[in-house]
């Protein structure tokens, strides 16, 4: 990889998941195109004409995690999670906290989004994974 990449590639790393959403929604828009991992197939149902769910019976192996609910008495420790999970400075991390149903994670394996919400749960958090 040349150094220009590199450099590059330092740079994303040192975002956090805020700012990295919004340079998503940056390049979107400059260059056209859509990331969400969901228009394809629905798309694509679109196009067939196929509006049945049932159709599909491939198993789900993207999940998305959700922080649903979180006890006033329970707030800190799952801050503390939220961090840990997420990669998220404290500031970040609280406001997700305090205004929750919050998306933690896109794009999750299933074992991982089960770790996810094991954790979440075992702090006194409720999460889901859809």
């Amino acid at each position: 990889m040349n150094e220009k990449l590199t450099n590059i590639i330092d740079q994303l790393k040192t975002l956090t998941l805020l700012e990295a959403a919004e340079l998503v929604k940056e390049i979107e828009t400059t260059f056209g195109v859509d990331t969400s991992v969901s228009s394809a197939p629905v798309m694509v149902a679109a196009a067939t004409g196929s509006g049945d769910a049932s159709g599909g019976s491939e198993e789900q192996t993207e999940f998305e995690v959700t922080l649903t609910e979180v006890p006033a008495d329970k707030k800190i420790a799952v801050l503390k999670i939220v961090r840990n999970l997420t990669g998220l400075g404290l500031k970040e991390s609280k406001e997700i906290v305090d205004n929750v149903p919050k998306v933690l994670k896109e794009g999750a394996s299933k074992t991982e989004a089960a770790d996810m919400i094991k954790e979440l749960e075992t702090a006194g958090a409720k999460a889901t994974a859809k």
